[in-house]
Parts: C-alpha cells; sequence; structure tokens
C-alpha cells in the first residue's frame, strides 16, 4: 500500500487527556474523503434499496408469495446491516478509533453476527424453495406454504440473535485470550478477539450452509437443463393444455432460481474472503495487517447493498414497484392491486 493510502505517521490519541487510549492513526485528507464516500454510499444502497424491497413485497398484493416473504425478511436483515452496522463500522474504518461507548461496541458486535448469520440462513431457505420449485413446480404450491415460509424466517431470525448474544454477552468469545482482548480493546477501541474454537464454529456455520446451497443450486440448474431440452424436443409437436401449462410454470420457476442464485453466488463472493481470513487469523497469531482486515469487512458489509441492485437487474417487476413507490402512486387506494407483471400465466 503506498504512502499516500496510508494513515498518517504522525501519533496521535484517540482521547487525547484519557489513559490507556488507543492510538490513533487516521488516513490523510484525499483517502479519507474517498473512503467516506465509498462507506457512505455503500450504506445509502443498503437502507434505500432493501426498504424498497421491503415496501414492493408488502404492498403489492401480487408479489404475497412464500418466497417474496423469505426475500423481504432478507432485505430486512441486510436493511438492518445499513442502519446498525455500517455507519458506525465507516467511523472505526476511517478514524482508526471507536468513539460510541464499550458498552454500544458489544451491541454493534452481536448486531453484526446476527444479521450477517440471518441473511446466510435466509438465503439457504430461498435455496431450498427455489429447490422445490424447479424439480417439482405442480406440488411445490402445497409444499411450500407460507405457514413454512414463516417457520423458515423465524428460525432465521432467532437462531443467529440467540447465538451472537449468548456469545459476545457472556464473553465465551475470546476465552483464553483475555490479555490479547486486553490489549486490542484499549480506550477508543472496538476490536473483537475471537478464540480458535469460536472462530471455527463460525467457518463452519458460514461453510455448512453454503455448501448446502451450492449443491441445492447445482442441481436445480442440472434440472433446469433437462427441462429446456425436453421443452425444446418437443417445440415442433402439439402440446395438450396441461404440457402447456407445466413449461410455463417450469419456465418461470428456473428464471426465479436464475435470479436469486446470483444472489447467492455474490453472498459467497462477497463473504468468502472475510471467513477464510478470519479462520487464518486465529490459527496465526492474528497476523492480517488492520487494512486488509477492513477490506474483507466492508467486502462483506457491500453485499447487503448488492441484493437489490440484483432484483433491479433481473426483476421487471421490481423495477415497476420502485417508478410506483417513487412516484407517489403508491399512497393510491388502488395501487396495492396494480399488476405488476406483463403478462399474466
Amino acid at each position: 500500500m503506498s504512502d499516500h493510502w496510508s494513515p498518517a505517521a504522525v501519533e496521535q490519541l484517540c482521547y487525547e487527556n484519557v489513559t490507556g487510549s488507543c492510538v490513533k492513526t487516521p488516513y490523510s485528507p484525499g483517502p479519507r474523503v474517498l473512503l467516506y464516500g465509498v462507506f457512505v454510499l455503500g450504506a445509502v444502497l443498503a437502507v434505500l434499496g432493501n426498504l424498497l424491497v421491503m415496501i414492493s413485497i408488502l404492498h403489492f398484493k401480487q408479489l404475497h408469495s412464500p418466497t417474496n416473504f423469505l426475500i423481504a425478511s432478507l432485505a430486512c436483515a441486510d436493511f438492518l446491516v445499513g442502519v446498525t452496522v455500517m455507519p458506525f463500522s465507516m467511523v472505526r474504518s476511517v478514524e482508526s478509533c471507536w468513539y460510541f461507548g464499550r458498552s454500544f461496541c458489544t451491541f454493534h458486535t452481536c448486531c453484526d453476527v446476527a444479521f450477517c448469520y440471518s441473511s446466510l440462513f435466509h438465503l439457504c431457505c430461498i435455496s431450498i424453495d427455489r429447490y422445490i420449485a424447479v424439480t417439482d413446480p405442480l406440488v411445490y404450491p402445497t409444499k411450500f406454504t407460507v405457514s413454512v415460509s414463516g417457520m423458515c424466517v423465524s428460525i432465521s431470525w432467532i437462531l443467529p440473535l440467540v447465538y451472537s448474544g449468548a456469545v459476545f454477552y457472556t464473553g465465551a468469545y475470546d476465552d483464553g485470550l483475555e490479555e490479547l482482548s486486553s490489549a486490542v480493546n484499549c480506550v477508543g477501541g472496538c476490536q473483537t478477539v475471537v478464540n480458535q474454537n469460536w472462530v471455527l464454529i463460525d467457518f463452519l456455520s458460514f461453510f455448512i450452509p453454503t455448501l448446502v446451497m451450492v449443491i441445492l443450486y447445482s442441481n436445480i440448474f442440472l434440472v433446469a437443463r433437462q427441462q429446456a431440452k425436453k421443452i425444446e424436443s418437443t417445440g415442433g409437436k402439439t402440446q395438450s393444455s396441461s404440457d402447456s401449462y407445466k413449461s410455463r410454470v417450469a419456465k418461470r420457476e428456473r428464471k426465479a432460481a436464475k435470479t436469486l442464485g446470483v444472489t447467492v453466488v455474490a453472498f459467497t463472493i462477497s463473504w468468502l474472503p472475510y471467513s477464510i481470513d478470519s479462520l487464518i487469523d486465529a490459527f496465526m497469531g492474528f497476523i492480517t495487517p488492520a487494512y486488509i482486515y477492513e477490506i474483507c469487512c466492508w467486502g462483506a458489509y457491500y453485499n447487503s447493498a448488492v441484493n437489490p441492485l440484483i432484483y433491479a437487474l433481473f426483476y421487471p417487476w421490481f423495477r415497476k414497484a420502485i417508478k410506483v413507490i417513487v412516484s407517489g402512486q403508491v399512497f393510491q387506494d388502488s395501487s396495492a392491486s396494480m399488476n405488476l407483471f406483463s403478462d399474466q400465466r
């Protein structure tokens, strides 16, 4: 990293008149403004983009489906990352100091872990939903109902919240590393030092659901390919109305699976560097430079801003919903029943 991007060499303290204050290593003015711009953009996209997703799905009756309720809940988790995590992490990353108190540091860390794992669990549930929809599209509505979707949403919120609260409010995460944790968390610091056992659990909690998603989506695309070939082979033949209906349903479900598959790939790419770095760091004596750690963190945070952009790119109904919301038509009594699809199939 060049001197232009490296923190300033003159030693400063986060709190000049406080004993035990952390050393402050702020960036020079140019990179500092640029970093704030990049981080603010990420936070704004995460908040506004996911808010639009939630409003769209909850307001328009045509979008009320088990899958979309999962997507709305996923957007809620990403929205909360943008509200409770990214703004404060932005100040910590650029200023190299934590100005929000030790109690809020613990709360912030809990929110960080809980909401990010909630996103992962939501995506895992969505991949199961898409697998059933593509492999058995006609029976799917009876298998994945609103109540099943609600159960998935509950699990995707309760487990991460209980896990993060139990780990960080009991202090179990730094057992055996108390001296290092005390040294790192000087006055003005908010760095979480996690021991090897919990890092390994965290990695497996990320790796296993991700592996499940990769396997399911691999099977989804294999089935989709077989269905496409079957439709092509019968293209010149007269299809019965039931076969034609089945083909249309299968095509629609494959398209939805493709879009959500892109979302899973984006999540994996965003979070894999952070997960691998955390695992290596814990077993190699915490050797990762601070700027590398921050890059990995913000790569993961930015995933919360990416999902709405994916929906806007692949879902015409979402683009139409945004126009209705932004133009104010959403306040009209009839807007909830508006047709957001170009065709009715």
